[in-house]
This record gives C-alpha cells, sequence and structure tokens, in this order.
C-alpha cells in the first residue's frame, strides 16, 4: 500500500507517543490473553426448546419465556457469585448483549443473549487456541494516524442494523452520532457507537488493507468521549481486533455499510497469525 496519512503533529514528542502506545497494546494483548478471555472459548451453544448437553459442562441446557435453564443430575454442581447451584435452575431472561458468568471448576460459563438468542460458551485456560497463542502483529505506531474530528450527534439515536460473524445473527445498536475526520486531504464519517466508559464512543470499520494486511471483517476503534465543543481525537494506531479475528465462536458485529472507509489505514492490529 502506498497511501499515507497526511496529520502528523510536529510538536508531539514521538518517543514518549511510541511508549505510551507500547503500556497500552501489552495491557490490551494482557486482558484478551486472560485465563478466561474469548481465546479460552472451547465452543458456542445456540440454546432452543430441547435440552442439550454441552461439551466439557455438566447439565442439560435450554431456553424458553423464562430464558436459560439448566438442568442438573446429581452430583452436577454450578457457582454463581460464590453460591452452589443444584438440580433445575432457571436464570430468568436476559438482556440484549447481557449475560453472566458461571464456574465449573477450572471452567468459566458465559451464559448471554446475543442478536435475540441465548448463548452458552465454556472458557477453558488450557485451550489450544490461548495456550498456543504468541501476540498478535501490529503496524509500527505512528502519530501521522492521528486525526482531529468533531462528533455530530443525531437529534435522537438511530437503531442500527448491522450483520455479524456468525451466519444468520443480527445485531441492533443505537447510534447516537457520527464522528467526521480527515486524513490525506479528505474528509470521512464514521457512525459510532456508545463505548463502555461513560460519553465514550467506539467505531466498527473496515478500509483499503481489510482482508490484505487486516482483518477482512472488521476492526474496533476506542474514542474518548468528546470535548465540550465536539471535538475528539481519532487514534488509529489503536485500531484493534474483535473476537471473531481470532475464533469462529464469536457473534461480533460488522460494520455498517457507510463505515466502510476507501483508503487504506495503515495502522493497528494486523490479521491474528491464527487466521492465516
Amino acid at each position: 500500500m502506498t497511501d499515507t496519512a497526511t496529520t502528523s503533529r510536529p510538536t508531539l514528542d514521538r518517543a514518549a507517543f511510541g511508549r505510551d502506545w507500547e503500556e497500552w497494546h501489552r495491557s490490551h494483548e494482557a486482558r484478551r490473553a486472560d485465563d478466561h478471555g474469548f481465546l479460552a472459548v472451547t465452543t458456542i451453544a445456540w440454546l432452543g426448546d430441547e435440552p442439550q448437553s454441552i461439551e466439557g459442562i455438566p447439565g442439560l441446557w435450554s431456553t424458553g419465556e423464562n430464558g436459560p435453564v439448566v438442568e442438573l443430575t446429581e452430583g452436577d454442581e454450578l457457582t454463581r457469585d460464590g453460591e452452589s447451584l443444584t438440580g433445575r435452575v432457571e436464570f430468568g431472561p436476559l438482556i440484549e448483549r447481557g449475560g453472566f458468568t458461571l464456574v465449573s471448576g477450572d471452567t468459566h460459563i458465559e451464559v448471554a443473549r446475543r442478536g435475540g438468542n441465548d448463548i452458552v460458551r465454556p472458557r477453558h485456560p488450557a485451550h489450544p487456541l490461548l495456550v498456543n497463542y504468541t501476540g498478535t502483529p501490529t503496524y509500527v505506531p505512528n502519530p501521522r494516524w492521528l486525526a482531529e474530528g468533531r462528533y455530530l450527534p443525531f437529534a435522537e439515536p438511530r437503531p442500527t442494523t448491522v450483520g455479524s460473524a456468525a451466519p444468520g445473527l443480527e445485531h441492533v445498536y443505537d447510534a447516537p452520532g457520527e464522528v467526521e475526520f480527515e486524513l490525506r486531504g479528505e474528509t470521512f464519517r464514521l457512525t459510532v457507537f456508545p463505548g463502555y466508559a461513560p460519553g465514550s464512543l467506539f467505531a466498527l470499520f473496515t478500509d483499503a488493507t481489510s482482508g490484505l494486511t487486516t482483518y477482512a471483517a472488521n476492526r474496533s476503534l476506542a474514542i474518548d468521549a468528546p470535548a465540550a465543543d465536539g471535538t475528539v481525537t481519532l487514534d488509529f494506531n489503536r485500531a484493534v481486533n474483535l473476537p471473531c479475528a481470532y475464533t469462529d465462536f464469536a457473534t461480533c458485529p460488522l460494520p455498517p455499510a457507510e463505515n466502510r472507509l476507501p483508503i487504506g489505514i495503515e495502522a493497528g492490529e494486523k490479521t491474528p497469525l491464527e487466521r492465516h
């Protein structure tokens, strides 16, 4: 790729910038490689009316109007927040993108709702994907991939339907607005969604590197809460992969159509070695 960004900051301390990025990425990789993170997911089970067994965990699992249900036989045990569960357990309806964690020995069991479906995902620290993980390749951090932008809120949040890494699944997010920014002398906009921290945002996007040097389906960029005048900073050096870049047991959302950037963002995380 020969595309370059023209946004640079002459007064920026490049050494400090590099150190900050290294510290951030080490922390990000540590969370990714947690003993019970998404690299530890051993399978995904889609619950239905008929009770089913799930490899590696006790019980028969199903779902219905009362939400997920597990039926444990004598000798089976799960714990939730330290409380022992036995027999038939009804967990109650889950909210979209909600869920909780159960424990069985060394296995953590995610029970969640994604795209209108109740799912179960066991996570075990001995799962080969986690054990063999050696890190994610990245572009060398470069300040030219810092872009100043402006948050443009909608009059009211817009329900936005996006696809999923799981075939046939869709997600609906309430988009509070867009972020407009400039790279290489061109102006672009990204639809953004609420982030984890209060007031923060995130954008799902693809670009001209997607499917070449970066993961084809999506990348995610966290954006700090806008300033009082609406200004934001987009640091594409911190564009990261979602779980679906590593495992087929993910239900990650795909970017909305308008977030497919026509330029190459040669920054942030590249395609994981696990997908080559």
